[in-house]
């Protein structure tokens, strides 16, 4: 079979399959119907007709598919004008690719996300007009500890905030997190490292080598269906939920990012702060500014907030630093190389479109070189031990979705600079994340609710 994948407005593959003997070299030229009115984000229904155009660079044998199957990521054309489809995530990251070519200011960029996951045992929720909860559970997490079950129960879990890095059998999931990695590497993907994350209850991270923006955003994309699909496969589920659980560490996805003309990093400078360009510096700043409204792109989930929360180790502040891990920009110094040099945007999470937040993130940092924007002096002390004069001036990213919306709203103008993102996906994602995510949350009780005020 031949496997064409695209992805939603979201952020979600979708996909539809065809038999070997209809693929044919028009795949890659005149492209393939589907209804996009179907797809959330894309169209309505009385213009439904849609068409994919294979990528043939991103052939790769299918790694969670039974029966051979060639897998295809595909970009969205509308049939009318043969044109690119503005909503079509994959083609804003293109144009990102083009801008940042015809800037002058670059030739290329180059990413490196770190995207956290959990693997858990098992997971219940529903909701209703009468009810809601959520159950999670998992083999290795410490509230297991005291189970009593027809089961031995043989200890050795992760305390609360201790999972980084204890060795098996404490660290139950490194067979699980390596059968992953050889099925990213064989389907294409450099991987470099794995291990447990902080949180107990399964909590880990895979980390790929870098590469070019549109390249990395495919690749993070067959990252999470390798993860989903494996630990499915093995009797487990992973999610990309920035904050499944209360009380631990949640996952976020530190960006590194950097900017190269030929064979010359553009952030690197070996007399600078931390080995650091003003070119850097201004890139910083363009991310630090237009944070609030990045965030509605790059943290696009309520949940997002569950984990961006000030007071414990989450990136929250709009600041930069060396080693400061509560930082929104994070300049890793574990090596003196120019060709390491690189900056770690830290804000955004693995619920995000990768299309659209990579190229969101690299449109602020341009705004910021173009613009001059200073990001200030960089801040390598702890906030808390901070004169409470000097905490209280650091900004900190919004508290909530609908913030960051608003702040989307009001600051746009950056992402709309050589017709990267178009007026009419900003407004449709807005749309979108305020009537299905932000509205729907806001009209349903909580179940915690019902703790704190039922007796009122």
């Amino acid at each position: 079979m031949v496997d064409l994948k695209f992805v939603d407005l979201p952020g979600t593959w979708q996909h539809f399959s065809i038999p070997v003997d209809q693929f044919t070299e028009d795949l890659f030229s005149e492209g393939i119907g589907f209804d996009g009115s179907s797809i959330r984000g894309f169209q309505h229904i009385h213009e439904s007709d849609m068409l994919l155009v294979a990528d043939p660079s991103t052939a790769i044998i299918d790694p969670a598919c039974t029966v051979p199957t060639l897998s295809l990521v595909c970009n969205v054309l509308d049939p009318l004008s043969r044109q690119p489809y503005t909503r079509d995530p994959r083609h804003v990251a293109q144009k990102a690719e083009r801008y940042l070519a015809e800037s002058g200011i670059a030739d290329i960029s180059y990413w490196g996300p770190e995207a956290e996951f959990f693997v858990f045992s098992s997971i219940r929720f529903d909701a209703g007009a009468q009810f809601a909860y959520h159950y999670v559970d998992s083999d290795e997490g410490i509230w297991n500890s005291g189970l009593d079950s027809d089961t031995p129960n043989l200890g050795h879990r992760p305390r609360w905030k201790e999972g980084y890095f204890p060795v098996p059998p404490t660290d139950t999931l490194q067979d699980l997190r390596s059968e992953m990695a050889l099925k990213m590497i064989a389907a294409g993907i450099e991987v470099e490292v794995h291990h447990h994350e902080v949180a107990t209850g399964g909590q880990n991270e895979i980390d790929m080598r870098f590469g070019p923006l549109t390249q990395m955003a495919d690749r993070l994309m067959l990252y999470k269906y390798i993860i989903k699909n494996v630990a499915r496969a093995r009797g487990k589920t992973a999610t990309f939920m920035p904050k499944p659980l209360f009380g631990d560490n949640g996952s976020g996805m530190h960006c590194h990012q950097s900017l190269w003309k030929g064979t010359e990093n553009l952030f690197f400078d070996a007399n600078g702060y931390a080995l650091i360009s003003q070119t850097a510096k201004w890139y910083i700043g363009g991310l630090l500014a237009h944070s609030p409204a990045l965030l509605g792109l790059c943290a696009p989930t309520t949940n997002s907030y569950r984990r961006l929360v000030p007071g414990f180790e989450a990136p929250v502040n709009l600041i930069y630093s060396q080693r400061n891990r509560s930082a929104g920009v994070r300049i890793p110094v574990y090596s003196t190389s120019p060709k390491s040099k690189r900056i770690e945007y830290r804000c955004p999470d693995a619920s995000c479109n990768p299309y659209l937040a990579f190229a969101a993130m690299l449109m602020a940092g341009l705004d910021g070189i173009r613009s001059r924007i200073d990001p200030g002096q960089p801040m390598d002390k702890d906030r808390y031990e901070l004169e409470p004069a000097d905490a209280e001036s650091i900004k900190q990213v919004p508290g909530s979705l609908s913030e960051t919306l608003d702040a989307l709203e009001a600051d746009h103008a950056f992402l709309l600079e050589g017709n990267v993102f178009t007026p009419d996906l900003i407004e449709t994602w807005i749309d979108y994340k305020r009537t299905k995510e932000v509205d729907a949350m806001r009209l349903r009780p909580h179940p915690y609710e019902f703790y704190l005020y039922y007796d009122t």
